[in-house]
């Protein structure tokens, strides 16, 4: 790579745009984790085991955030950093070990034909996956998916990662706060005051933030986010390849029209709109976030709730030990 990669955090640019998609369909919307779900293995895992901290210290470390001992953003910070090989260097061992859903590119095709937006929204850096889906999917088709995930400075010879955040959070990237924006963005261009249909399609708890702000929740069968999901009865809809997620939108898209009769759809209409978010409200559902048996669930659900009980437990213990020492 002839230079340092240094990028200034884009804004999100129409990524709800659905205005070409036929008068009679409601307008979808579709966003996607990328680690474990459009690729079987992380990126990230690629890079760190074989170039970086190594295996053992990225479990030690990733027990570090379920546990709630360090945060999402301070714990991949070391991950990255840990990182000694020219980018070049580093993608030859992803091309080498990466394996792609054998049906999404027949997916992404389908999104296309149908002008339906996909999206990738990640934790990862947006160089790398920019990079591995210009790789395996060809770059005209790579060009048709907005990357929603944290830029990154990359020295030349490697010897520097260092993730550029979207937000200033624990998480570094609000994934929720990334949908949020990208739906107003979708409602704004609807000019037939239909209200877009949001489909997010993840494999793990860390996809919950974004998972709530969805309407239609496509999870992939046997991983943490379908056991999630079944342990505290969310609904979701499981899938093994991108196969399953393209019959259920072929679906939803023969509903609307069968329920229109073709002239359109009523001001408003989405059936399934705000469910994730009714389910998922702090006021609703504070009990079994803040019970949660793991902080797992804490951290990624609400980080914000996951800081306050830290908060208080921590001045708790204060004043008991001040109690403690004035009863010395």
């Amino acid at each position: 790579m002839p230079g340092a990669i240094q990028q200034p955090v884009p804004e999100i640019k129409n990524l709800g745009d659905g205005t070409s998609q036929p008068e009679n369909k409601r307008k979808i919307v579709c966003f996607s984790d990328f680690d474990g779900t459009i690729f079987m293995q992380d990126t990230g895992h690629v890079l760190f085991d074989n170039h970086g901290c190594g295996s053992e210290r990225r479990e030690v470390l990733d027990e570090q955030i379920k546990t709630g001992e360090r945060s999402f953003r301070d714990v991949s910070e070391e991950m990255w950093g840990s990182l000694n090989v020219p980018f070049e260097d580093g993608f030859r061992m992803m091309e080498k070990t990466l394996e792609i859903d054998p049906a999404f590119q027949q997916f992404h095709q389908f999104c296309i034909a149908n002008e339906i937006p996909f999206n990738v929204i990640s934790a990862g850096l947006k160089p790398v996956l920019r990079r591995v889906l210009d790789t395996f999917l060809g770059e005209e088709a790579s060009s048709h998916i907005e990357i929603v995930a944290n830029e990154a400075q990359i020295s030349a010879d490697g010897s520097t990662w260092k993730p550029i955040w979207r937000h200033d959070t624990e998480l570094g990237h609000d994934k929720a706060l990334s949908i949020t924006e990208a739906r107003r963005e979708a409602e704004l261009v609807c000019e037939d005051g239909t209200i877009p249909l949001v489909v997010f399609i993840g494999d793990g708890v860390s996809d919950l933030p974004a998972a709530r702000e969805a309407d239609v929740l496509f999870a992939r069968r046997g991983l943490r986010l379908e056991e999630y999901c079944v342990e505290h009865a969310i609904k979701y809809i499981p899938f093994d390849t991108f196969a399953d997620i393209q019959r259920e939108i072929e679906r939803i898209r023969r509903e609307d029209a069968q329920k229109t009769g073709g002239k359109g759809m009523p001001a408003g209409f989405n059936p399934r709109a705000n469910m994730w978010r009714r389910m998922s409200s702090k006021n609703v559902v504070p009990r079994f976030v803040l019970m949660s048996p793991t902080k797992e669930e804490k951290m990624f659900l609400w980080p914000e709730a996951f800081s306050e009980v830290h908060e208080n437990a921590a001045a708790a213990a204060a004043m008991q030990q001040t109690s403690l020492t004035g009863a010395a």
